[in-house]
């Protein structure tokens, strides 16, 4: 009896990819509860003294902004210098108005999803945007540590950081705009959750499990 693969078993993301998508996603969940906090300390009274519950969430609050901004280096890094192409054949579904189309129909539960990468070109585009505000947030931060701690790291990106505050109009316009792009995040994740959820039921691939185990399970007539 002649037996034929209805799904074909394809490594799509790398071990290290997966890591630093999870230490990111980890990064970002801390950061958003740890800052949110920091704006508006409620657990400690005005009038008290103990500031060591502030002291352990800004702690957490620093670690987890560079773990951030070392992963969105390395991500960076990983885009364009990776020995897989994968990400980078994403690229050309942007450029393609057929692409765009036919992601945009799937999601209508029109006919079926196909990508020359890993990632649609609304995804691609996506995670770009939302690469570039988490580049920017990771300034914004180091600029609000440089101007509280000034030795040490804080130190040697004095420099920088005095002339990024007094082009965005000062530090707490450096603040607010860092808190505003909290929220992009924010959204962002609430949507990509559902979305990669949806995309698993839609079309029995491209779920979550892909970013866990690293494989994806398409028919053998689909492409990537």
């Amino acid at each position: 009896m002649n037996h034929s693969a209805t799904r074909i078993r394809t490594l799509v993301f790398s071990p290290a990819i997966r890591i630093f998508h999870w230490l990111r996603a980890l990064s970002i969940l801390v950061l958003v509860i740890t800052g949110f906090y920091i704006a508006w300390p409620f657990l400690v009274a005005p009038e008290s003294t103990d500031v060591l519950v502030q002291g352990w969430i800004r702690f957490a609050h620093l670690i987890c902004g560079f773990v951030l901004t070392a992963i969105t280096l390395v991500r960076f890094y990983l885009y364009f210098f990776s020995r897989s192409d994968i990400e980078r054949r994403s690229f050309r579904d942007v450029m393609s108005v057929k692409s765009w189309i036919t992601q945009l129909k799937s999601y209508l539960w029109m006919g079926h999803l196909h990508k020359a990468g890993v990632y649609g070109p609304l995804q691609f585009v996506t995670y770009v945007a939302i690469s570039l505000v988490a580049l920017v947030i990771c300034i914004t931060g180091l600029v609000l540590y440089a101007n509280v701690y000034h030795q040490g790291l804080g130190g040697m990106l004095w420099g920088s950081a005095a002339w990024i505050t007094a082009q965005m109009g000062g530090l707490a316009q450096v603040r607010i705009f860092h808190h505003y792009l909290t929220w992009a995040f924010v959204i962002f994740v609430v949507i990509h959750v559902y979305m990669a959820v949806w995309s698993g039921i839609r079309f029995k691939h491209n779920s979550v499990d892909s970013i866990v185990s690293g494989y994806d399970y398409p028919k053998p007539d689909s492409h990537h």
